[in-house]
């Protein structure tokens, strides 16, 4: 289950940003949909326990995260949540597969039968042993969204995943995210400005 309540969050006392209420049981899906500036990776960061609200509950599968020390959210977060960025972050000297048993080294999950069960599932097994920095834009993401599935997290935030591509790889990116959610028994969040995406999506929140 996911829920938020009463959610706010201001930078510097400059810019405030007030939440609608989130409530999603096991095995929904939500888009959350706005202009720029509105606040939506911040929201999303929000949900990821990088950033802490100023007011207001984010509960995540029986977890009051504002509760959690930093260690605690740290090791939470390894566990449950994988985030797709809007921009890949990646260790550009390391390969397709070093930067995935990296991500299972950090938090303590090795198991490289995953890592080509889940390379094959997107489609570039063929890329494991190449450079990030020498794949293709659509490659990056299908890598991204590996990275993000990689510890088995219960729950994958996308942060603008389909803003610029054309209609055709808008559609198939969606299609990848929720496959592999469903696949891996995890929900997802998709943020974005991108209207597009709404007719994949049952249950949607507009900022």
């Amino acid at each position: 289950m996911i829920k938020t309540k009463g959610l706010k969050f201001n930078y510097d006392n400059q810019v405030f940003f007030e939440f609608p209420d989130i409530n999603l049981i096991s095995g929904e899906n939500l888009l959350i949909i706005g202009s720029s500036g509105i606040g939506k990776t911040t929201l999303l960061h929000l949900l990821a326990g990088l950033l802490k609200s100023e007011s207001g509950s984010i509960e995540l599968f029986g977890n009051e995260i504002s509760l959690l020390s930093s260690h605690q959210l740290d090791r939470f977060r390894k566990n449950n949540i994988g985030i797709v960025f809007q921009r890949p972050h990646f260790v550009n000297s390391l390969t397709v597969k070093e930067n995935l048993q990296l991500a299972q080294y950090i938090a303590k999950k090795k198991d490289n039968n995953r890592i080509e069960s889940i390379l094959k599932n997107l489609n570039i097994s063929d890329k494991a042993n190449k450079k990030t920095n020498q794949l293709s834009q659509g490659e990056k993401q299908r890598a991204s969204i590996a990275l993000a599935i990689v510890n088995s997290p219960k729950l994958i935030l996308a942060d603008e995943p389909t803003s610029s591509l054309d209609d055709n790889n808008c559609t198939n990116v969606i299609n990848l995210l929720q496959k592999q959610a469903t696949e891996f028994g995890a929900q997802l969040v998709v943020i974005t400005h991108d209207s597009r995406v709404k007719k994949y999506f049952k249950k949607s929140v507009e900022l």
